[in-house]
């Protein structure tokens, strides 16, 4: 898919705005990010973020912001104002690292009253954003204190990672940072990809340090707010990129993850 490519769907998703969180120095995957940030490492070819804004467009999400701070001129330089990319990038820049939180509070203003996707820059994904927008959707409107839905996903590392409990109804009731083995209850966790309501964004602190798994999802289940989570698909391909060990495999299966679902498609639109 070429960066001019239209997208599939124009007008699904079109009052829906997204923030890419791209403003880590990428440190683990050095000496790769000394002259990039991290999610412009190449992957197949190609810089991580270029997928991410395509993934974005191609799911009807054309308004994007980007935020930046270790080598910003690198992204800067090459998506300017996304015109190439058909999407407009609204940069947000930061002196000192907000986190990721932090971050979506910054562009409050930009983002207005619409539902806001947050991307973690160093997550490769074609998770179905059509089926997670409609699921935060449905659970808004039969939950009225819905803040936020999650996309969740198993992982083989539970005691690696911060996990996420939910009740029978999808609400999450638990985190849990980095358990110990006895401690695991569950091997879900946040897949990086989340959708906020625009409310949501005014409980956290401006102009400070937060982060979502540490700070805010805690916050605002004690603030009497929901949080929902969404598996992903088993068929989904996602996979944090943010080790050496994972930069690798992430080039060994991505084109030929593509081209096996390309491949799918064509065969079942032939039926």
């Amino acid at each position: 898919m070429s960066p001019s490519s239209p997208p599939y769907n124009e007008r699904r998703n079109s009052n829906v705005c997204a923030l890419i969180l791209a403003a880590g120095e990428g440190t683990r995957l050095r000496p790769l990010t000394l002259e990039r940030p991290k999610p412009m490492v190449p992957i197949a070819g190609r810089p991580l973020l270029d997928y991410t804004v395509t993934w974005l467009r191609d799911h009807g999400i054309t308004d994007i912001a980007i935020n930046l701070h270790y080598k910003p001129e690198v992204i800067v330089q090459h998506f300017g104002d996304g015109s190439t990319f058909g999407v407009q990038i609204h940069y947000s820049h930061e002196p000192r690292i907000l986190g990721t939180a932090g971050a979506a509070r910054k562009i409050r203003p930009w983002v207005d009253e619409r539902p806001l996707i947050v991307v973690y820059g160093d997550v490769l994904t074609d998770l179905d954003l059509h089926a997670l927008l409609d699921y935060h959707a449905q659970m808004s409107e039969r939950d009225p204190v819905t803040a936020v839905t999650m996309s969740l996903y198993h992982v083989p590392n539970p005691t690696e990672v911060g996990l996420v409990g939910m009740d029978d109804t999808g609400r999450v009731n638990r985190f849990l940072e980095k358990p110990k083995p006895s401690e695991v209850f569950t091997d879900l966790a946040n897949a990086g990809v989340l959708v906020l309501q625009p409310d949501a964004l005014e409980l956290i602190p401006e102009d400070t340090f937060c982060d979502f798994g540490m700070h805010i999802f805690p916050m605002l289940l004690q603030a009497g707010l929901s949080i929902y989570g969404w598996v992903i698909p088993e068929d989904t391909y996602l996979l944090d990129i943010g080790s050496p060990e994972k930069y690798a495999q992430a080039n060994r299966e991505w084109q030929e993850h593509l081209r096996r679902k390309t491949n799918v498609q064509h065969a079942t639109a032939q039926f």
